[in-house]
């Protein structure tokens, strides 16, 4: 059965075709079924899912994701105007709790972070409105979503030209790769591969997005 799907694509317990990458644990299926490469305006979730990218870096992102509730218990929700707010004895309960990745560098990452995205929205009107400008557009994209294109682009020039601009506006750990990733998940492109039951529904997701704009 799984012979008869495109290279990179698996079939699931539940008989459903999906990405090769979510494998078979639970929680990795319903990331990827329910959340991953769905269109983000959502200003909270977009701040959320930079710094979660920032803190995989070194790591799998399922240690992330299994981590997720107790980051957005450490970091208010990830509402970045609190979180911009934290001080140096915030930053050393965040050193203190298990539940999360405890570096340090991260952790001020993302106060940081949390700081130069309150000036981004004051600039931009918000964060939505500002990624969304770095969309790629069709052409830029492969004619096929396969394993093996997507093997070979870990990066592009959109997400280059994003990782520049956000570091030029003093954020951290948000390098090409990084941004990519965070592109990929907030469904700015769709890299659900050929064959998989979720891209044709995140694709009917993002044709009927009405793109945020500059206010």
């Amino acid at each position: 059965m799984t012979g008869s799907l495109p290279r990179g694509v698996i079939h699931g317990a539940d008989g459903s075709a999906r990405c090769w990458w979510c494998g078979q644990a639970d929680d990795y299926v319903a990331y990827h079924d329910s959340e991953w490469g769905r269109p983000v305006t959502d200003d909270r979730r977009l701040f959320e899912k930079l710094v979660l990218e920032g803190f995989q870096s070194g790591l799998s992102w399922l240690t992330i994701l299994r981590k997720r509730e107790n980051f957005r218990k450490a970091f208010a929700g990830f509402d970045f105007e609190r979180v911009a707010r934290f001080t140096g004895r915030d930053i050393a309960r965040l050193l203190g709790d298990a539940g999360i990745v405890r570096h340090r560098g991260k952790i001020e990452a993302a106060v940081n972070n949390a700081r130069r995205a309150c000036e981004l929205v004051a600039a931009e009107g918000s964060l939505a409105a500002y990624f969304w400008r770095f969309e790629p557009e069709p052409a830029a994209r492969p004619r096929r979503v396969t394993r093996a294109a997507l093997m070979g682009m870990t990066t592009s020039a959109e997400s280059a030209a994003l990782s520049k601009d956000l570091k030029r506006r003093g954020f951290r750990f948000v390098g090409p790769t990084t941004v990519y990733a965070f592109m990929q998940a907030m469904g700015l492109v769709n890299d659900h591969l050929e064959g998989c039951h979720a891209r044709a529904r995140v694709e009917r997701e993002r044709n009927a997005l009405v793109r945020p704009r500059q206010a």
